[in-house]
């Protein structure tokens, strides 16, 4: 069994495959293994390591935790988001704490001045909680029907979710313009699409969003992101399973006795034959794999801007709330409705948006001790997740669209503080900010993700239509590639995306099947 990637899925169906007493190699190109979950020091000398790529988790079934054993804490954010609004010359702030209390509710009353804002906030939630609590299960099964989760979620929830685009059900649910843009951030992280796109596209993204574990909390990993990594490559090597970094795949040629696996680490090559691969590649890098020539029109494409920041200190708001308060959770950014879709059609027009939407996260102020030395100093870490910053915003001149994309960034977080956000960045110790800026084409040089799309491509329903074939142990579990041998395991499953490790599961699921029959 060989295991093409070293992803934090990759290594999930090598620990449950290796447990399993089977024969696994997992080879890895990078000379580590976490993909785009991993713990850097991005700043060198400074000590604090970031989770770079990947920031939070919620997609991870606890019982993918319990089954491999992990020895990791994911730990609850006290506050869900944050979200600073200019109205009518003032400066608010919509607050919404976990768990929501008095001050949620106050914080609705302030910036819309009634309650019935918070009504519908709340009785949105709890109703995709109820969606959450029929699907969260499923994904760790074989695929469900559509058919059978609708008529458990109700015929209303279900079309304003599933079948018709998701802008008409939040018009219609949320008058607030802002409520109503925080609501829609979780249908486009990772996603370029407008919000009544036809394609649905942004649907799916929203409901991934919102069904982790049945709650769709998301939560900080304690030790970063590599602490996931970390634990996942220790089960898999605990169990037997040999893990190569180092050790780029270039070729995949399935015959009738397996599939000949050649992999090199730049100055050799070497070739193995497996009977069965699973590949934690995005697919249209697979299909290069297996010699095929994908065109251009299939490639995915990014559309986001990651930044990492060290902060000596968090900055002040101008509307005077707490910064320990409002960055302990997402802290939404130029994300109104209208500003979202006015980005978005900046974007779609080839520009730069002039203010461009986002969302920070500060993970040191629920795990301090991803800061390292600076414990105890008042610095913080900082990441923004720039929205409907397409991969093609930045092919001409990638270094000055990506300098414009982070001077928008900055000038538009600036607006809502008392001081600069530039006031706090910390200097490292060669004299320079502790803050990068990546664009899609350097996740794509970074990680190999095609186009730099963070989900390996767009997101599929985590169902079937019950149109579709299920008559062998891969298409039931959503990971088929339509050629003998070789399955998905990652990102682009059926049922992928995020840290979550349900493509690395369900591939393995596939295979214990098999060997079943």
């Amino acid at each position: 069994m060989v295991v093409v990637g070293g992803g934090h899925n990759a290594l999930t169906a090598a620990g449950y495959l290796a447990r399993e007493g089977l024969s696994v190699l997992v080879l890895e190109r990078l000379d580590h293994t976490g993909g785009a979950a991993v713990s850097t020091e991005a700043f060198p000398g400074t000590g604090a390591r970031l989770s770079r790529y990947s920031y939070l988790v919620s997609l991870l079934p606890q019982q993918i935790v319990d089954d491999l054993g992990l020895d990791i804490e994911l730990r609850s954010r006290r506050t869900a988001s944050y979200t600073p609004v200019h109205r009518d010359g003032r400066d608010l702030g919509l607050l919404a704490e976990r768990p929501e209390g008095q001050l949620t509710a106050d914080s609705f009353w302030t910036l819309t001045g009634s309650d019935e804002a918070y009504r519908a906030w709340q009785h949105f939630y709890e109703q995709m909680t109820e969606f959450a609590e029929v699907v969260s299960p499923t994904l760790t099964e074989p695929l469900p029907s559509a058919r059978d989760l609708s008529a458990r979620i109700g015929a209303d929830l279900w079309r304003g979710v599933v079948e018709e685009p998701l802008d008409l059900l939040l018009r219609e649910r949320f008058a607030d313009d802002a409520v109503r843009g925080v609501v829609a951030t979780d249908a486009l992280i990772g996603t370029f699409a407008p919000m009544d796109a036809r394609s649905l596209v942004q649907n799916r993204c929203f409901l991934y969003h919102l069904i982790g574990n049945g709650t769709g909390e998301w939560r900080v990993p304690v030790g970063g992101m590599g602490s996931v990594t970390a634990a996942l490559d220790a089960t898999a090597r605990g169990a037997g399973a040999e893990i190569r970094t180092g050790a780029g795949v270039s070729s995949l040629v399935p015959g009738p006795d397996g599939v000949e696996v050649t992999f090199h680490d730049g100055s050799w090559h070497r070739s193995v034959r497996a009977g069965t691969v699973l590949a934690g590649v995005a697919p249209w890098v697979l299909r290069i794999l297996l010699g095929e020539h994908p065109g251009p029109r299939t490639r995915p494409s990014g559309a986001q801007l990651k930044v990492n920041l060290l902060l000596s200190r968090l900055p002040r708001l101008r509307s005077g709330d707490d910064p320990e308060t409002a960055f302990a959770g997402t802290f939404h950014v130029a994300e109104s409705y209208a500003e979202l879709q006015q980005a978005y059609e900046e974007a779609a027009a080839g520009s730069i948006p002039s203010r461009p939407p986002g969302e920070m996260y500060c993970h040191s102020l629920t795990d301090p001790s991803i800061l390292g030395p600076l414990t105890g100093t008042g610095a913080q870490t900082l990441t923004w997740f720039g929205l409907h910053m397409p991969a093609s915003l930045f092919a001409e001149d990638r270094e000055a669209a990506r300098a414009e994309a982070l001077r928008r960034t900055i000038a538009v977080i600036d607006e809502y503080l008392a001081e600069p956000l530039m006031d706090c960045v910390l200097l490292g110790p060669d004299g320079q900010p502790c803050i990068e800026a990546k664009v899609p084409q350097d996740v794509e040089a970074d990680l190999a993700m095609p186009g730099g799309h963070i989900f390996h491509g767009d997101l599929s329903w985590p169902w079937t239509s019950g149109r579709e074939s299920l008559d062998t142990p891969a298409r039931r579990w959503g990971v088929d590639t339509g050629v003998e041998g070789v399955l998905l395991c990652g990102s682009g499953a059926r049922r992928g995306g995020a840290v979550s490790g349900l493509g690395g599961h369900n591939a393995a699921m596939a295979v214990l099947e098999s060997r079943r029959r």
